[in-house]
């Protein structure tokens, strides 16, 4: 069992069925007070390392790291009891509404002063894989890779980025803490990158509806008090992105989604610039 060990450690006992995902293992526990957490060992070297972001958050728009042991990367974390959920509010209609609850939590994770923890990847390292993918498909990626390159030549307000922020990686942590961050990447630059993903999700006939990648470009612009143009251009940067991540993988079907989105983001832009 891989997690006796840190219940030993930790003086933890479990207080559920262990949780497996793709690049991790959790599960529920209680401290000796009697405090939920939740345990997590990631099996993969960036799962482990986003930890390092989320002890130095310490709390602020994040859950709280209560135990993290940095040669292993495992994370003992406050865990979220709220029953609430983004998504489902997306599919209750309440879509500007939980779209202002993500742009509000990440408003507290950059608010984070500096200095930065060490180790993080910049936002050039982390689109390398869409210039390949560019050229040998060309179209919307072609159009994606010059708008990203554009972006990281002249980048603003660098901050510490959680690098996936989408719907279900914001929880609901009760009356007292309210929505929090979970499972960031390891990643420093532009501000704006990060609304760009919550733009993309949480599922592809809500992130595509008719209008729906309009009126949240409007809702995240109000909120986050960021160009709106400048914002599209993240959305289509980043959806190219994440079309040359599953099309390298050869996923060309899960790829279409984010090429759509990137198509959409085009759309808009050619009108903002009319």
């Amino acid at each position: 069992m891989p997690f006796a060990p840190y219940l030993d450690r930790w003086e933890l006992v479990a207080d559920g069925a262990p949780i497996h995902t793709h690049s991790s293992d959790l599960l529920p526990v209680r401290r000796a007070d009697g405090t939920p957490g939740m345990l997590k060992l990631a099996r993969e070297a960036e799962e482990k390392l986003g930890g390092v972001v989320m002890t130095w958050w310490n709390g602020r728009g994040a859950a709280r790291v209560l135990a993290h042991e940095a040669a292993s990367g495992a994370l003992l974390l406050e865990r979220a009891t709220g029953t609430r959920s983004l998504t489902r509010m997306v599919r209750e209609g309440r879509d500007d509404e939980a779209t202002r609850i993500l742009c509000a939590v990440v408003g507290d994770l950059h608010a984070r002063p500096e200095p930065p923890p060490a180790g993080l990847l910049t936002l050039r390292e982390w689109f390398v894989e869409l210039a390949p993918m560019a050229a040998r498909h060309g179209g919307v990626l072609a159009e994606a890779e010059a708008t990203a390159r554009a972006l990281l030549d002249a980048p603003r307000d660098p901050v510490v980025l959680h690098g996936d922020l989408h719907h279900d990686n914001v929880l609901d942590f009760g009356e007292r803490r309210g929505w929090l961050a979970i499972d960031p990447k390891r990643l420093h630059g532009e501000r704006g990158f990060d609304y760009a993903n919550m733009l993309c999700n949480p599922e592809e006939e809500f992130a595509l509806a008719p209008q729906r990648v309009a009126r949240r470009v409007e809702v995240v612009a109000e909120a986050a008090r960021l160009d709106r143009r400048r914002l599209l251009q993240w959305l289509l940067a980043y959806a190219g992105l994440s079309a040359a991540w599953w099309l390298g993988d050869g996923a060309d079907e899960e790829a279409s989604h984010p090429l759509a989105v990137a198509g959409e983001a085009s759309r808009l832009l050619a009108l903002v610039s009319a």
